[in-house]
């Protein structure tokens, strides 16, 4: 039966027909958790590049799209995979070699962000970064400000409180709205047209989705038209702001999918050590991104040994018994 709105496509078709050269994109999740890497790693396969990149405090999916070569700039409040890497690792390497251009703002600072882009204002007020260097320097210098015109003409602007004394604020500061071209976003369920159910902690992804000009959605659950009609409280997004649905089960592997899977401690650290190294690095690329066709592959390359241990206890919504210090692959 053909449902009236279908926007379900094939993950390669979603990023062919949405993500171009260039286009300003934004990316769900944070650090190893609900990363849309399923995506990412279609976007490296398909060798896009010059990203204006966009992420709220992520880790594992701005890595590899850094160290993939796919970004020119990144506009982010943190990048960091936890006890596997505090600070992303590709991410650092190009900053210090100045191959990515990056302005950093505080967690609070880019949820309003694209609050304000959802929201369709072109800024919202924070006390956040008072008295902090997060104002005074700036990743990406006036010049190049003036030559782009999708970039707002500051950073952040520091304004006095311009309703006078009726309260003890004296100062805020001016956000800018973020409204990228594109956002990419993996979620628990979702259904034909779009609507969407995250469980768990929802970081800035609602935000983001709706802040966007474009919103491809993946998901573990691609539901029949009227479950998500049942408890419709628990739905944060609504079809209106989703163009493509694509059902990729595992869509957030290696990291984290509450109550479906753990992240994968193996693959992270294993990443962590090849990520540190040039050549290891490339062969990474070359040998478990490139190589593969689908993340389906990439997966199947795994063994279902590999994702059972992940598995997640549907009561706690983490994996049990997980070894996350020493991980060892058997």
């Amino acid at each position: 039966m053909k449902i009236n709105g279908n926007k379900v496509t094939s993950l390669h078709d979603a990023i062919k027909a949405h993500v171009k050269d260039g286009c300003h994109l934004s990316i769900g999740g944070f650090t190893i958790n609900r990363n849309p890497m399923a995506a990412v790693y279609e976007i490296i396969r398909q060798g896009i590049r010059n990203l204006h990149l966009y992420a709220h405090s992520n880790g594992q999916g701005i890595d590899e799209l850094v160290g993939a070569k796919t970004a020119s700039c990144l506009e982010i409040a943190y990048g960091g995979t936890g006890r596997f890497a505090s600070t992303c690792i590709r991410f650092r390497k190009a900053v210090e070699k100045k191959q990515i251009k990056i302005e950093d703002y505080s967690n609070y600072q880019m949820t309003l962000r694209f609050l304000a882009g959802a929201m369709g204002v072109p800024f919202l007020p924070t006390r956040s970064s008072l008295g902090t260097d997060i104002i005074k320097k700036w990743g990406f210098p006036v010049e190049f400000r003036q030559k782009n015109s999708r970039l707002p003409d500051r950073k952040l602007v520091e304004l006095e409180n311009p309703f006078g004394a009726w309260c003890d604020i004296k100062k805020v500061v001016l956000v800018p709205a973020v409204n990228p071209d594109v956002t990419i976003i993996h979620v628990q369920k979702a259904d034909f047209r779009g609507n969407c159910r995250i469980e768990g902690l929802t970081f800035a992804d609602v935000e983001q989705a709706k802040a966007a000009k474009i919103l491809i959605i993946t998901c573990e659950d691609l539901l029949d038209d009227d479950y998500l009609k049942n408890m419709p409280d628990r739905n944060q997004i609504p079809f209106i702001h989703a163009n493509a649905v694509v059902h990729v089960p595992y869509g957030a592997y290696p990291t984290a999918c509450y109550r479906y899977y753990d992240y994968d401690p193996i693959y992270l650290k294993a990443y962590a050590e090849k990520a540190k190294d040039d050549k290891q690095y490339h062969s990474y690329l070359e040998n478990t991104i490139l190589n593969k066709k689908s993340h389906r592959d990439l997966l199947d390359s795994l063994g279902r040994e590999r994702l059972e241990m992940i598995s997640a206890d549907k009561n706690r919504g983490y994996a049990k018994n997980l070894d996350r210090r020493n991980p060892v692959e058997t």
